[in-house]
């Protein structure tokens, strides 16, 4: 019987063992995985998994956290001793061939004891003194959307000021120059309170506490379709009173357009503060993007027909909808597909996989997807406001809008009389609609919805927004 145990764990998971030598040997997470380097023979042998990938082209990043199956084909883990050891990177516990990676927090810190101090700490200290923006994006799950766009330009015009990322773990990869500070450690309570400025583009949650001279930017993620906040179905005391109480905690709210200005002032009950009408930051790399590079780094060839499919998540579900089998609909349409899920179903969902399939529902930038895809496959996702920016066709796969439209959620306007492409009830018919040119059919209404919702949208959005920050001299330059 071969056994095995943990020699090393650094930036690499090294396993030893006695007995016959594995043949090959792979962690498989959820969202990533890595291939181990198998060396020695005779009495022992060595696996070497590196616990750093680069995905989507980018830089090599630790792993996401999250539990992975440890495979050693041919080699007895049985005799595998638990290892729980404090990294620079990120700490790996090994235990009934389960490698669970957890994000790099000191564990006094993580337990319940360890945050209420931290957050005590944070509560009676004082802070908003040093130049420098905390930047949070979905909870830290990403490091993108209008936060991401506007610390694009901001690292352009004001130089002096420091940049914080707010991440889940350092696979989120932070842009050039910025610092990542992982949620829940001293680092990031610190990074929080000492800031003078905070752009987010989500809640704050429950632990916030302003300080004084601290300014709130909140970007907002979307130009709503689907009810929000206390327009959302039902009457909740509780809910009502945490909507309120977190709109008071922004300074300025950013809105895409008017439309979007009006629905939420009124949803967070946003009255007496301003909202800026800028368009989205994050569009304006739709305008002037290369789209070749972004298409090189996933992997796509030259003249390759792109199809993104990005549906929003469901309240009555954790992972993706599954309307779509992407496999075949890159078989049916000769296309490469894209799917993306919401950051919401990043963390309890699964890669999905085949020929001619590329999962980014991780992928930091949407609009990077955007810039490349040739069509959007949607429901009642924002990101059909973003993509009419660009002009190509979208389609609505719906097979749940009367569950969605009537239980769920509700919309602010009658998705079937505006939508700027079909709706769909089946990836057949949705099949049908991609190898027929309805562009003309659609043309008066996807003008209009321009019109509408995309006259902001100009490429500028980002230096706008941070010329206002800089007017009113929150930041020094």
């Amino acid at each position: 019987m071969t056994t095995a145990r943990i020699d090393e764990v650094r930036e690499t998971l090294v396993i030893s063992g006695t007995g016959p030598r594995p043949s090959a040997g792979s962690l498989s997470g959820a969202r990533a995985g890595v291939i181990a380097t198998i060396t020695g023979g005779g009495k022992t042998w060595k696996a070497t998994f590196p616990l750093r990938t680069s995905r989507w082209g980018g830089a090599e990043l630790p792993l996401p956290a999250g539990d992975y199956r440890l495979e050693l084909e041919g080699a007895d883990l049985a005799g595998a001793t638990l290892a729980d050891t404090l990294l620079p990177i990120l700490r790996v516990a090994v235990d009934d061939a389960v490698v669970t990676i957890a994000p790099p927090i000191d564990p006094v810190y993580e337990t319940d004891e360890g945050q209420s101090t931290l957050e005590e700490r944070y509560a009676a200290e004082g802070g908003g003194t040093e130049n420098a923006v905390f930047f949070e994006s979905f909870y830290g799950r990403v490091a993108g959307c209008n936060p991401r766009a506007i610390d694009r330009v901001l690292a352009e015009r004001a130089p002096a000021v420091t940049r914080y990322w707010a991440v889940s773990d350092l696979s989120v990869e932070v842009p050039d120059g910025a610092v990542p500070v992982v949620e829940g450690s001293p680092e990031w309570w610190r990074a929080r309170g000492a800031s003078r400025m905070l752009i987010v583009n989500d809640w704050l949650r429950r632990r916030f506490s302003r300080k004084p001279g601290q300014r709130v930017l909140q970007t907002w993620h979307g130009t709503p379709l689907k009810r929000l906040a206390l327009h959302r179905p039902g009457f909740d005391p509780r809910r009502m009173a945490a909507v309120v109480k977190e709109s008071r905690r922004w300074d300025v709210l950013l809105a895409q357009n008017v439309y979007a200005e009006r629905v939420l002032r009124k949803a967070y009950a946003f009255f007496g503060k301003p909202i800026w009408v800028e368009g989205y930051p994050r569009n304006d790399v739709l305008i002037d993007g290369d789209a070749a590079a972004v298409r090189a780094a996933l992997g796509i060839g030259e003249g390759e027909r792109v199809l993104l499919y990005a549906p929003t998540w469901r309240d009555d579900r954790t992972e993706m909808v599954d309307f779509v089998d992407p496999e075949v609909l890159a078989s049916q349409t000769d296309a490469v597909v894209l799917v993306r899920g919401h950051s919401r179903t990043l963390g309890p969902g699964k890669d999905r996989t085949g020929a001619r399939v590329i999962d980014v529902t991780g992928y930091p930038e949407t609009a990077k997807l955007l810039l490349i895809a040739d069509a959007l496959i949607t429901d009642y996702s924002s990101v059909m406001f973003d993509f009419s920016v660009t002009g190509k066709p979208m389609y609505f796969l719906v097979p749940d809008l009367e569950h969605y439209r009537g239980e769920l959620r509700g919309f602010y306007f009658d998705l079937a009389e505006r939508a700027p492409g079909p709706l769909l009830r089946s990836q057949d018919e949705l099949v049908a609609a991609l190898a027929a040119d309805t562009e003309a059919d659609y043309a008066d209404r996807y003008a209009a919805w321009r019109a509408q919702f995309n006259r902001r949208d100009d490429g500028h959005a980002a230096e706008r927004v941070v010329s206002r920050i800089l007017d009113q001299g929150w930041l020094t330059p």
